[in-house]
């Protein structure tokens, strides 16, 4: 498109950090036995067991997806005699109540061989935080476009074009620790502390500006 008159591109930028909306963590659930057909039992019982604390958590828990089951023969060197069978089954958890995240996650840990690990922290994929950066990106863009013109002598008049950079989103992990109960010989406390996700947005802009001033 032919344009008339100066023109003026910039980069419009936006970073902010937000809350977390979501925390996920991953548990699993393993078994080991000289018999296939025990190892196979023991690992449905034990990712029963995690099913079951989990249909008990609530609301809190939003979604749960289980998934990378594994089930291998352990060998000895010299051949390919199985001595053992290894079996481990994987859920991921996601929670939206922080409050009750440390809590779960110990009673999913306290399960026999079960391994939890996480939680990491996210936005959701539609969470209002991507559009406000967005939005500071464009606001961005333009307040450089006027500086520019501004220190030419001349105003921004029209847009040209407008084109969306990409936004970087990185997740966090989390810091834990753990603490003892109040009472003597209660249960374990874990602190969680969620870390702000990082939104950013960028922009490139293109934009008409009256003729300068110079001289």
């Amino acid at each position: 498109m032919a344009v008339d008159g100066p023109v003026v591109q910039v980069r419009g930028e936006a970073y902010q950090e937000v809350p977390p909306e979501l925390a996920r963590f991953a548990v699993t659930a393993t078994a080991r036995d000289r018999d296939r057909e025990a190892t196979l039992t023991r690992l449905a019982e034990r990712a029963a067991a995690v099913r079951v604390l989990l249909d008990g958590s609530g609301p809190a828990v939003a979604r749960r997806e289980t998934g990378d089951l594994r089930v291998w023969p352990e060998t000895r060197r010299s051949g390919e005699r199985v001595v053992a069978w290894h079996g481990s089954v994987t859920t991921t958890v996601t929670v939206t109540d922080f409050t009750a995240l440390g809590e779960l996650m110990l009673r999913l840990a306290d399960q026999d061989q079960v391994e939890v690990a996480g939680p990491w922290w996210e936005l959701r994929p539609d969470s209002p935080a991507h559009r406000a950066a967005r939005h500071a990106a464009i606001s961005d863009a333009l307040l450089r476009a006027r500086e520019y013109a501004e220190a030419l002598g001349a105003r921004v008049t029209s847009l040209i074009e407008l084109a969306d950079a990409g936004p970087v989103d990185r997740p966090m992990f989390a810091r834990a620790a753990f603490a003892g109960a109040a009472d003597a010989g209660g249960p374990p406390e874990l602190q969680l502390d969620p870390q702000p996700q990082t939104v950013q947005a960028a922009v490139q802009a293109r934009f008409t500006i009256s003729d300068p001033v110079l001289g």
